[in-house]
């Protein structure tokens, strides 16, 4: 039986960690995007990264530019905020700082190798500053975080006991990819409709951000249509980061875990998780309007989040089974 605090700890955890992964491989294709896309491209890229992130841009709310003239913000300054502000919970150096906090407390639930390979680019992480990764080849610097995230988990995954200790942290991951991802689609079809119409290699970054480009191509063709791009990634359970297999891992991780002390809250949990995981396999009408079904998804998922703290963490003592 874990602990409530180390269960706890290891979920956020993983959560903040998958953050700051998805973060810092939305500003690695951002960085290459700067480089020879349009203005308007670029400003709707960072557009959707604050969208997706939930979090107001320093220039206002999220839109599309029809002239420079508006371009206000400055994209080191905007790389900055995104990365490196310490007051900001979202940052990609806050949710680094969240989740290897959380492992320290955690230290006895994770293995040696998975303490190396996160304290090693953390502390990396703290010796940096914009400067530092502007000077060069600031992408190099985003998908360096990514990868070493990526073998953090996969350091996970090869050394973990499957135990309790390892569910929770396949929990948190899949939960907060998945709320990220609805959030990503839902941010990317709002600034559409602003546009009135959309550039093929916004679309394509998506299918790169979830290494889904080869697979998209084998199965529809080179041209990217978005109706098709939405489809592929939301449904599609052998693609390795889909919606479909995020919501698959959730079933699987509440599953092993078992019944929570709080049984009502338990019971509605696993109801849940059946119901967003069904809703995006046999509902899904992604070449027509798929808005609606991602929101209601996406707000299913911040239930999950809620109905596993009070399942598994915030229970009051008189739901826990006596024993």
């Amino acid at each position: 039986m874990i602990l409530v605090r180390s269960a706890q700890g290891l979920y956020w955890m993983s959560r903040y960690l998958a953050r700051a992964e998805h973060l810092c491989r939305m500003m690695a294709l951002q960085m290459e995007a700067m480089v020879d896309r349009p203005f308007r491209e670029v400003h709707f890229g960072w557009s959707r990264i604050y969208g997706t992130m939930e979090r107001t841009p320093p220039w206002g709310d999220i839109g599309v530019l029809e002239s420079d003239e508006g371009l206000l913000f400055d994209s080191y300054t905007l790389a900055e905020d995104l990365t490196f502000e310490r007051m900001h919970p979202e940052s990609v150096w806050s949710c680094c700082a969240g989740g290897r906090e959380n492992a320290r407390q955690m230290r006895q639930c994770i293995t040696g190798e998975m303490w190396l390979g996160l304290t090693l680019p953390y502390l990396r992480l703290q010796r940096m500053g914009i400067r530092d990764i502007w000077r060069t080849s600031p992408e190099t610097f985003y998908n360096e975080t990514a990868g070493a995230i990526s073998a953090f988990s996969g350091a996970a995954a090869d050394t973990m006991y499957r135990d309790e200790n390892w569910s929770f942290i396949r929990l948190g991951r899949a939960i907060e990819k998945a709320q990220l991802t609805t959030s990503l689609f839902l941010t990317q079809l709002q600034l559409s409709r602003l546009a009135d119409d959309s550039f093929d290699g916004d679309w394509e970054t998506l299918l790169r951000l979830y290494h889904a480009f080869d697979a998209y191509v084998v199965r529809y063709a080179v041209q990217v249509e978005p109706g098709q791009v939405l489809d592929l990634l939301s449904t599609d359970s052998h693609l390795p980061n889909s919606l479909s297999r995020m919501l698959g891992h959730v079933e699987e991780a509440l599953e092993s875990l078992g019944p929570g002390p709080n049984a009502a809250a338990s019971e509605d949990l696993r109801r849940l998780a059946g119901r967003v995981s069904a809703l995006v396999k046999y509902e899904w009408d992604g070449h027509h309007n798929p808005e609606p079904l991602l929101n209601e998804a996406y707000q299913h998922c911040r239930d999950l989040h809620d109905l596993v703290s009070a399942t598994y963490f915030d229970y009051r003592i008189q739901d826990a089974p006596v024993r």
